[in-house]
């Protein structure tokens, strides 16, 4: 993390939608005279997977779940990269079509390498954190729901939670 001084900040822009996502309203709300870089991610439906095609996603969350941790998520950012301007994390339920953007992430600051790290934790720290769910549709009736590979990293194995338990005199057979 550097240490430059603290800069303008634009209020973060959270969205959990069925609307198709738009990237240049995510640019444009972290856009400011006082940010030099501004770093997006765009996470889009691929039409393969594992050899087969895809016709689409579908995206089920808990919705004031999701923006409550969307809102954590920024303050994480803003706690680690104090010089960041402008936050915008928009995510996307409903069906999403190959081709089309799942996921989008813009922040700003007054140098790059804030906003760049900053997308990178974002994006990371959504996949881990945010209750939203992928089901993958393919070309037929299979179908698979996906779980994220960050998401489980998070996961505290049961013997650990049992031996934990154990340490501090809990009982758990009872």
């Amino acid at each position: 993390m550097l240490n430059w001084p603290m800069a303008t900040t634009i209020p973060d822009l959270i969205r959990v939608t069925e609307a198709v996502l738009d990237h240049d309203e995510a640019v444009a709300h972290v856009t400011h005279a006082s940010a030099g870089g501004i770093s997006s991610f765009i996470g889009t439906t691929r039409d393969t997977f594992q050899g087969k095609k895809v016709v689409h996603l579908e995206y089920e969350g808990y919705v004031p779940m999701a923006e409550k941790e969307l809102r954590a998520i920024c303050t994480s950012i803003r706690t680690s990269w104090p010089g960041v301007v402008g936050i915008a994390l928009l995510h996307r339920l409903g069906v999403v079509a190959v081709k089309e953007a799942s996921v989008v992430i813009a922040v700003s600051s007054p140098h790059r390498r804030e906003a760049l790290e900053a997308v990178a934790f974002a994006i990371d720290t959504l996949k881990a954190r945010v209750p939203i769910w992928k089901l993958e549709k393919y070309e037929g009736d299979d179908r698979m729901w996906k779980e994220n590979p960050e998401w489980r990293q998070t996961m505290v194995p049961i013997s650990a939670l049992l031996s934990q338990a154990k340490s501090t005199g809990h009982n758990l057979a009872t």
